[in-house]
C-alpha cells in the first residue's frame, strides 16, 4: 500500500481487529466464576472446551440458522463431494477464509483488491467442489466394469442380491464401497431396492449404472439368472468405457489448445499489471476504454463457451 494518511476504511479495519483480539483475550484470559472441574467428579469425562472451540460453536450455530432454507443444497453439494463436513462448518470456513483473504489484499494494495480476493474464496471454493463432484463421479463410473464382475460372482456363489451388495459395501474401492453402503442401510430401513438403487444413478449422474438399476428390477419381477444379465451389462460398459478413452485420447490436443487460449488473456493481462500497470490501466481512463473491456470479456465469455461445446463430445 502507498505511504500517505490512512483512509478511513483502514482505520476501521484496524479498529474492529483490536475490538476483536480484545474480546478474544478476554475470553481467553478473563475473569471466570468458580466452579468444580467436571474431571474431578468423573476422571473419565472429556476436558471441558476452551474459548475458542466455545466461540466457533456460536458462531457455526449461528452459519446453521441463517442456512435453514439453502442448507440442503449445500449438504447435498458436500456429500456428492464426499466432504464430511456440516453445511454450517463449510460455510462458517469459507467466511473466515474471505475475511482473512480481504485484510491481505487491503493491507497489501487496497480497499479494491481486498474485495477482489474476498470475492474469489467463495467462487474457488464452489469451483473446488465441483471438481470434487466430477472427480468422483468419474471414478465410479470407472470402477462400475470391476464392480458388476464382484456382483455376478457373489451372486454365483450363492449369494442373495442384498448380501452381494453389502460385499461390495465392504471389498469395493471408494467411492464405489460408500454408494453401495448407502443403499444397503437405505434397504435395512425399509426402502425399496430398485428405489435406492435409481436414486444412486440419479445422484452419480451414471447413463451405465441406471441400465444395472434398469436390469436388476426386470429381473427381479420376471426372474432369471442375474449373474448373465449382469456379465451381459458389463460387457457392454466394458465396450462404452472403451470407446470413451478412445474419444479422450484424440480429443486431447483440442482440450489443451482450449485450455490455453481461455488461460492465456488472463496470464498476459496480470504479467502487464504486475510489470507496467500505467500501460494497461489507460483503459480505465475514459468511457473509450471500458467499453473496449466490456466488449472483450464478452468475447472472451462467448469463446470459452464456444470451444467447450467443441471438445466436449457426448455419446
Amino acid at each position: 500500500m502507498a505511504d500517505g494518511p490512512m483512509t478511513p476504511v483502514v482505520i476501521a479495519g484496524i479498529a474492529a481487529a483490536s475490538v476483536g483480539l480484545a474480546l478474544l483475550l478476554y475470553l481467553l484470559v478473563g475473569p471466570r466464576p468458580a466452579r468444580v472441574p467436571l474431571q474431578r467428579l468423573n476422571p473419565d469425562a472429556p476436558p471441558p472446551d476452551g474459548a475458542l472451540t466455545k466461540a466457533a460453536d456460536v458462531a457455526t450455530s449461528a452459519v446453521e440458522r441463517a442456512l435453514e432454507s439453502r442448507g440442503g443444497a449445500i449438504e447435498r453439494g458436500l456429500e456428492l463431494a464426499g466432504i464430511r463436513r456440516k453445511p454450517q462448518d463449510a460455510v462458517f470456513l469459507t467466511l473466515v477464509a474471505m475475511i482473512v483473504a480481504f485484510a491481505v489484499g487491503l493491507l497489501l494494495e487496497g480497499l479494491v483488491v481486498g474485495l477482489l480476493l474476498a470475492a474469489v474464496v467463495p467462487v474457488g471454493a464452489y469451483f473446488w467442489i465441483r471438481f470434487r463432484i466430477d472427480r468422483r463421479r468419474q471414478e465410479f463410473a470407472d470402477q462400475l466394469d470391476d464392480t458388476l464382475q464382484l456382483m455376478a460372482s457373489s451372486l454365483r456363489a450363492g449369494h442373495s442380491l442384498p448380501q452381494s451388495l453389502d460385499a461390495i459395501s465392504k471389498q469395493a474401492e471408494v467411492p464405489t464401497s460408500e454408494e453401495f453402503a448407502r443403499v444397503t442401510n437405505e434397504t435395512r430401513v425399509g426402502r425399496d431396492m430398485n428405489a435406492a438403487l435409481l436414486d444412486t444413478a440419479s445422484r452419480m449422474e451414471s447413463e451405465d449404472f441406471l441400465w444395472v438399476a434398469q436390469a436388476i428390477a426386470i429381473n427381479r419381477q420376471s426372474g432369471g439368472n442375474l449373474a448373465e444379465v449382469l456379465d451381459g451389462v458389463a460387457h457392454t460398459i466394458r465396450e462404452r468405457n472403451q470407446i470413451r478413452r478412445q474419444v479422450k485420447a484424440l480429443s486431447a490436443e483440442g482440450r489443451l489448445s482450449a485450455l490455453i487460449l481461455i488461460l492465456l488473456p488472463i496470464f498476459v493481462g496480470g504479467f502487464v499489471y504486475l510489470t507496467n500497470p500505467g500501460y494497461i490501466l489507460k483503459l480505465t481512463e475514459n468511457v473509450i476504454g471500458w467499453a473496449m473491456l466490456t466488449v472483450a470479456g464478452l468475447l472472451y465469455i462467448v469463446g470459452g463457451l464456444w470451444m467447450r461445446k467443441t471438445i466436449q463430445i457426448k455419446f
